[in-house]
């Protein structure tokens, strides 16, 4: 069994938490370079802890979340995620994802609806670290550069402002490996019908012109204007309406919403997700995330499937300028 406080401990190490008492501004940033920014369940837990803490905090109006290194993050750890993936019917025990660390607790198994369900389904709560800017009464603002892809995408979608670097790319890795993310309500609403279908159906990622057309990012400006960019939205913010005001104004939003679905969003994707054990390949040819794809290792298996697409269309950024 993982010790979960062992897990949050190493988690710590990977984001960064400050604020400003001055501005009132708090910064979250993602310091995992090494690894694209990708977070494992113990940074989502602590990501959400972070949120919740700021939520309260009087100290704090606004949140900017940002990624050290050269991309903003590309998604959860897949190679954390392999056991869980895998077909084989040996039992894995999800209950870290929970943050479950009582030796009492019994993991559904395997053949199980609940195995899979069970985690997609918390997915669509803001403990899980995947919606808790959903529920945040204060002010967001996402910086994204570079890669924007997967889970940080899903940050992307509910943060109240998006400033993005004009190489920016994103879009969701699963669209190709799995076929949906807990999101999709999300992105419909944001991107719209059309193009978010676009995105879904071809598995391509969008480039920070294309969402910003999209009406997804509220500004787009060149990579070495970017924090500055982003310190002008966030000092704007900061110096607004009292943060009792924002709190009315984030919780009309909320309600509007919540009238759209959002949440009834997550919940129907989380029920989708969970059956994505059912889910038939056409062929041999198909690729989705399992003992084949894990055993042949995963970086060869994502380049091989990514230079399947035109130039214009692969997600890895060496990739795009292959032939």
């Amino acid at each position: 069994m993982i010790d979960i406080k062992a897990m949050k401990d190493e988690a710590r190490k990977y984001i960064r938490y400050e604020k400003d008492k001055a501005t009132r501004i708090a910064t979250l940033t993602f310091d995992r370079p090494q690894a694209l920014n990708a977070t494992t369940a113990g940074m989502r837990q602590v990501y959400a802890e972070y949120i919740f803490k700021a939520n309260i905090d009087d100290d704090v109006k606004v949140l900017v979340i940002r990624g050290e290194g050269e991309h903003f993050g590309s998604g959860g750890d897949l190679p954390e995620q392999a056991e869980m993936l895998s077909a084989t019917s040996k039992d894995v025990s999800l209950l870290h994802e929970f943050g479950i660390d009582d030796p009492d607790v019994k993991y559904p198994p395997k053949d199980t609806f609940r195995f899979l369900h069970g985690l997609t389904d918390h997915y669509a709560k803001a403990p899980a670290g995947n919606r808790p800017l959903q529920e945040f009464k204060k002010i967001s603002i996402l910086e994204a550069k570079g890669y924007c892809y997967g889970w940080h995408f899903y940050q992307a979608a509910d943060a109240d402002l998006v400033v993005s670097s004009d190489e920016a790319l994103f879009g969701h890795p699963a669209f190709r490996y799995a076929g949906w993310g807990p999101r999709l309500w999300t992105w419909i609403d944001t991107i719209g019908l059309r193009k978010f279908q676009e995105m879904l159906f071809t598995g391509r990622p969008f480039t920070a012109k294309e969402m910003y057309e999209c009406n997804f990012l509220n500004s787009v400006v060149p990579r070495d204007k970017l924090e500055a960019e982003t310190a002008k939205y966030a000092l704007a913010c900061s110096r607004s309406r009292p943060t009792d005001v924002v709190a009315v104004q984030k919780t009309f939003i909320e309600l509007y919403k919540q009238h759209r679905g959002e949440y009834l969003g997550s919940l129907l994707t989380g029920f989708v997700e969970g059956m994505l054990p059912m889910m038939k390949n056409d062929s041999s040819d198909d690729v989705q995330l399992g003992d084949e794809v894990f055993g042949k290792g995963l970086n060869n298996v994502v380049k091989d499937k990514d230079m399947e697409y035109p130039p214009e269309w692969r997600m890895g950024r060496s990739n795009r300028k292959k032939p």
